[in-house]
């Protein structure tokens, strides 16, 4: 039997570690199998952070146009860093999301970005996010139907309640055909 760290003990009973706690939060820690379960930091009240979950639902949703468009600052800069599908990367403005998001509409038939966690530290917002996709039009070698995936860490800088600039950093699941 092992009690308190790895020591060996004879007649104690073992001791259940404590619940971890967050360091920035104090609240306990995320079962990582069951994002369902991540606590809301002490700042997702945060114009900040309600604009980021604003923003991903909205893009969940399939908003495009002027409607993306209000998520946005005019000066906006996003960077889409080096990815399976940019194997170069990118730096949109805001017409070039725009045009960006109208493209990717007619590519994937519906999406959904699920935040699983979000540290923000004034109008800096970092979020860790699953997503998926299903695409409307065969890719390469994926058939039209096939669900792509990715893990993706977005970091947001917002001015005002809008993005104003935007790193993304997309990692996909392998891309086979079924």
């Amino acid at each position: 039997m092992r009690c308190w760290k790895t020591y060996p003990c004879e007649n104690r009973r073992p001791v259940k570690p404590a619940v971890s706690r967050s360091r920035w939060t104090g609240e306990a820690a995320p079962n990582p199998t069951n994002s369902a379960r991540v606590p809301r930091s002490r700042s997702a009240g945060s114009t900040s952070v309600r604009a980021a979950r604003r923003y991903h639902d909205a893009v969940s949703r399939g908003v495009t146009g002027d409607a993306l468009a209000e998520f946005f600052t005019p000066d906006l800069v996003h960077h889409e860093l080096p990815n399976a599908l940019i194997p170069g990367g990118l730096v949109r403005d805001l017409e070039g999301i725009l045009k960006a998001a109208d493209r990717g509409r007619r590519v994937i038939e519906r999406q959904s970005f699920e935040v699983l966690r979000v540290v923000a530290e004034g109008d800096r917002v970092a979020l860790e996010v699953s997503w998926s996709g299903v695409l409307a039009v065969p890719l390469g070698d994926l058939p039209a139907g096939h669900t792509l995936r990715a893990h993706v860490a977005t970091f947001l800088d917002v001015r005002d309640g809008r993005i104003a600039g935007q790193r993304n950093y997309d990692c996909y699941d392998p891309m086979k055909a079924v």
